[in-house]
């Protein structure tokens, strides 16, 4: 991964520019979730937009010529549950393995379909994650529709540390991809990733200009995958291939607020 010269670490003058220019239309928003717009949770379950979030997600749908996304790593149904986004957003799950749009009733989405070998592999990837959770104190694993994850946030550092290397061991045995992230092991058995989905995206929208944050490892994927025309944000500390960095969740909410903002007055 290379890291990209920052033309600012505030990102709301590029922004501004953007959104006031009816040349880069149509524009895509496409966001990270957790760590994100949502602050990192010990328990995932319990991680929401911030309150402040909400409305300025909502307004970015509206305007003629801008589309929103959210491309995560969760599962689509999980996304969806905790995200609080608007009718006409499209959710990308699994690092990419799954889509859907938001609709006003319910999702509207692309169905997943294993073969019977992956349909197998996922069986054995869990039973096998399993074993190296159930030895290790704050170790738990995450079943997907095309992975597994293994999650050790709560886990103490020897535990985690022991458990994410076993994680990657069994990835290489069993896995058709391996994610590292923040405190997690994701095993794929559909090839995924967040750049592809967000290029296959893009080329769907026929987005001018698409404007990117995130916060994690494979949100690099995002920002390698999109040029100098584009608004990468990174959300924040860690070596990143984004031309702009916030601090915090918060700061990007405020960042995002200003897109909202300008693309009313224009």
């Amino acid at each position: 991964m290379s890291e990209r010269t920052h033309t600012s670490d505030d990102p709301r003058a590029a922004l501004e520019r953007v959104a006031r220019d009816p040349a880069r239309r149509p524009l895509l928003v496409a966001l990270d979730f957790d760590g994100t717009l949502a602050p990192l949770q010990d328990d995932p379950t319990r991680s929401r937009v911030l309150p402040e979030g909400v409305e300025p997600l909502r307004r970015l749908v509206h305007p003629p010529g801008v589309a929103l996304a959210l491309v995560s790593g969760r599962a689509l149904h999980e996304l969806h549950a905790l995200a609080e986004v608007p009718a006409g957003t499209y959710l990308v799950g699994s690092h990419g393995a799954e889509r859907a749009r938001v609709t006003a009733h319910g999702l509207d989405r692309d169905v997943v379909r294993l073969t019977d070998e992956q349909a197998d592999r996922l069986a054995a990837l869990g039973a096998q994650a399993q074993e190296v959770a159930r030895r290790r104190e704050g170790v738990w694993v995450e079943q997907k529709p095309t992975a597994v994850v293994v999650h050790t946030r709560l886990a103490g550092p020897d535990d985690a540390a022991a458990a994410e290397q076993e994680a990657l061991a069994l990835g290489e045995r069993l896995g058709s991809g391996v994610l590292h992230g923040k405190d997690v092991v994701e095993i794929l058995v559909l090839q995924a990733s967040k750049g592809e989905a967000l290029r296959a995206l893009r080329d769907e929208l026929g987005a001018q200009v698409v404007v990117c944050a995130g916060d994690d490892v494979t949100d690099e994927h995002m920002f390698e995958a999109l040029g100098d025309d584009d608004v990468t944000i990174k959300v924040g500390d860690g070596t990143t291939a984004a031309r702009h960095r916030v601090p915090d969740p918060r700061a990007l909410v405020a960042a995002l607020t200003t897109l909202a903002d300008t693309l009313a007055t224009d």
